[in-house]
């Protein structure tokens, strides 16, 4: 076991999972002596019926202060700032946010604002701007990827400035998370796809990072071997609650995991990404993830290798001579994408050549690789990677990733 000389793991959030969760939001209200909380969700969840699911499970001891249902695709700094003043006029004193990633990351804004009786969230971006705790917040995630049930960031977009603010507190961590088969139930089986391996891509990098530790090690090792033993039977079987309820699991844990031992390049470009082209984040976690561990793996392959495990079982693990298990491992997320996109009829990508909108359209267009390099710069999850990277660096992962080859590890510059 890996044992640094000083280590930090905190994840004070409280999870409640089982296929009936939802009952127990009264009484952790309740504990919290909280009544009246303010839902925040989006339109694709409160038309899907989820919303619904969470009002007839409280709606006999809970009064639900107001519901709002507009939380876009990425979260808004002015749907924030506009929410608050919901939570205010309708006498909330809680949220309950019900959604994925976007709307998380929007309920921690609004928590923000309210708490700190404020008006604009911009003044508390960046890390240690909040000093004391929030008003109470309970999370139920709809999708299994994100892992912002368990993280400490909110990240929220200016739109007028195109630019996404990291909000960065152990404060923003959620007082309770709910863990419910029922809220994955009718998630269609692309999204499944993507967000299953945005958690994956969460436990690996949290695992073979600079900031990894023996607790983080355990939650990112847990989350993995729960994907790959249930995502292809749910891909198979939507309605299988048993393993959307460990696909769920296996999300927070990879959240906690990673809110605590930092990513690296597969999410600095995966970031970049999204940004300059607008790709979802859990496809571009999918198609990044093997190109950052090639890259890394003279430095870390001894970390890699161990994955092997939890990814393919202990017989494969065995039978591989140890020179080739990080290799092993990195085909073995290959494939893990190929039968992902074999099971979607082509919609789950395996390089970013491929990915196209609704109409068909190539969303990453290869001349946009520069821009997203020079986007990439900027982004700090690369603190924790362990290979340097600059701007040739990421041109030459993204290409590659572009082309869905293998990356050539002769051109590293630190081999």
């Amino acid at each position: 076991m890996y044992l640094p000389e000083y280590y930090e793991f905190c994840c004070r959030v409280k999870v409640i999972s089982g296929h009936n969760a939802l009952e127990k939001i009264p009484e952790s209200l309740a504990k919290m002596h909280a009544a009246r909380p303010l839902i925040i969700t989006d339109k694709g969840v409160s038309e899907a019926g989820l919303v619904d699911i969470v009002l007839d499970a409280i709606r006999d001891e809970v009064a639900v202060g107001a519901t709002a249902d507009d939380v876009p695709q990425d979260s808004s700094l002015k749907v924030v700032n506009r929410l608050a003043d919901v939570y205010r006029d309708n006498d909330c004193d809680s949220i309950i946010a019900v959604g994925g990633g976007s709307v998380m990351d929007t309920a921690k804004g609004v928590n923000i604002v309210v708490s700190e009786n404020a008006h604009d969230l911009m003044k508390f971006s960046g890390a240690g701007a909040l000093k004391r705790a929030l008003k109470p917040l309970v999370v139920i995630p709809t999708t299994s990827g994100t892992g912002s049930e368990a993280t400490l960031v909110a990240v929220v977009k200016d739109h007028e400035r195109h630019l996404k603010m990291a909000f960065v507190s152990y404060f923003l961590l959620p007082d309770v998370a709910i863990l419910d088969s029922r809220m994955t139930l009718t998630l269609p089986p692309f999204i499944t796809a993507a967000t299953a391996m945005d958690a994956m891509a969460h436990a690996v990098e949290a695992y073979t990072g600079l900031a990894k530790n023996p607790l983080s090690d355990a939650s990112a090792l847990a989350a993995i071997s729960l994907i790959s033993s249930n995502l292809m039977g749910v891909m198979e079987n939507p309605s299988d609650r048993e393993g959307r309820l460990a696909l769920a699991n296996a999300a927070t844990l990879a959240g906690a995991a990673f809110s605590n031992s930092m990513v690296g390049v597969v999410h600095t470009l995966g970031h970049a990404t999204g940004s300059v082209c607008g790709v979802p984040h859990g496809m571009c976690m999918a198609i990044l993830l093997p190109y950052g561990l090639e890259y890394n793996m003279h430095k870390n392959a001894h970390f890699t290798e161990e994955l092997l495990v939890p990814l393919a079982g202990a017989e494969v693990y065995a039978a591989t001579p140890k020179h080739l298990r990080a290799e092993q491992v990195v085909a073995h997320i290959r494939k893990m994408n190929q039968d992902l996109h074999d099971a979607t009829a082509g919609r789950h990508a395996r390089f970013l050549g491929e990915v196209k909108d609704g109409g068909g359209r190539q969303v990453v267009p290869r001349e946009k690789l520069e821009d997203i390099a020079e986007a990439a710069l900027d982004d700090g999850s690369i603190f924790y990677n362990p290979e340097e990277c600059d701007y040739e660096d990421f041109l030459m992962i993204l290409r590659t990733a572009w082309e869905g080859t293998p990356l050539d590890r002769g051109l590293i510059k630190g081999v």
